[in-house]
């Protein structure tokens, strides 16, 4: 496992998914993990799990899309622990949309708002401990944000993830001297997010003919985050079993 002993990692949307997954994994990589999400019953789970198998976890309510919250939530994190080293920009929201011709805006803006302007928000306010830190920057995309990829009519899901990705780059170019950050792509992961639980419809379109689970997703940014990682800045990194080739 990838070592992240001492470490405090906020992981955003980590109630479920690929963030509770991410959150439980990093705990167990010895670092000390910030829960970080809007449903307060879950997260407290979240924790409570954490806690239960040995690791250290907080739990503190957060609505990326709520920028004094996030300013709130971010020195909340500083008074309880003093630093930053780990920030995980996993929160985002997968709703089934309309076609281009019957979508409302503000569903528009609400997707780019969560999944885009949300991972903006908390970067912002984190980075200063985070350069105080040498810290690392993990952000949560999807394949379907990449140029080389469309899925479907994801029209603001596709747009917002392809945002996360370009966020990253700019990211690890302009703080690459004091902060790595890196973009994990996944493509079809078993989580909550679908609703539709017939995931035999993808697998003819993944040459591994089976979906992703968030473990192996945590699995990934569990290395990322780590000092295994230490020359990786910039990177974006399919988890798709191939469906993106």
């Amino acid at each position: 496992m990838n070592r992240i002993d001492g470490k405090v990692a906020v992981v955003t949307g980590a109630t479920s998914g690929m963030g509770e997954a991410s959150a439980k994994r990093f705990a167990q990589a010895g670092a000390r993990v910030v829960v970080a999400g809007r449903n307060k019953e879950r997260g407290k789970k979240v924790r409570d799990a954490i806690c239960k198998d040995g690791g250290e976890a907080l739990f503190l309510p957060l609505d990326v899309s709520d920028e004094e919250g996030v300013e709130a939530f971010v020195l909340k994190v500083i008074e309880t622990y003093g630093k930053i080293d780990i920030l995980f920009n996993n929160a985002g929201i997968f709703p089934v949309t309309p076609p281009l011709e019957e979508m409302e805006t503000a569903v528009w803006d609400e997707i780019m708002d969560v999944n885009a302007t949300g991972m903006f928000r908390v970067t912002k306010y984190a980075m200063p401990y985070l350069e105080k830190s040498r810290g690392v920057v993990l952000n949560n995309a999807s394949v379907a944000g990449m140029q080389s990829f469309s899925s479907g009519r994801t029209y603001a899901y596709s747009a917002s993830k392809a945002a996360v990705i370009q966020f990253t780059r700019m990211i690890a170019k302009v703080y690459g001297a004091k902060v790595r950050a890196n973009c994990i792509c996944p493509g079809v992961i078993d989580t909550p997010i679908f609703m539709n639980r017939d995931f035999s419809r993808y697998h003819d379109s993944i040459p591994m003919h089976r979906v992703g689970t968030a473990e192996e997703v945590a699995k990934a940014a569990n290395f990322l985050v780590s000092d295994d990682a230490g020359y990786i800045n910039g990177a974006v990194l399919t988890i798709d079993g191939g469906m993106s080739v």
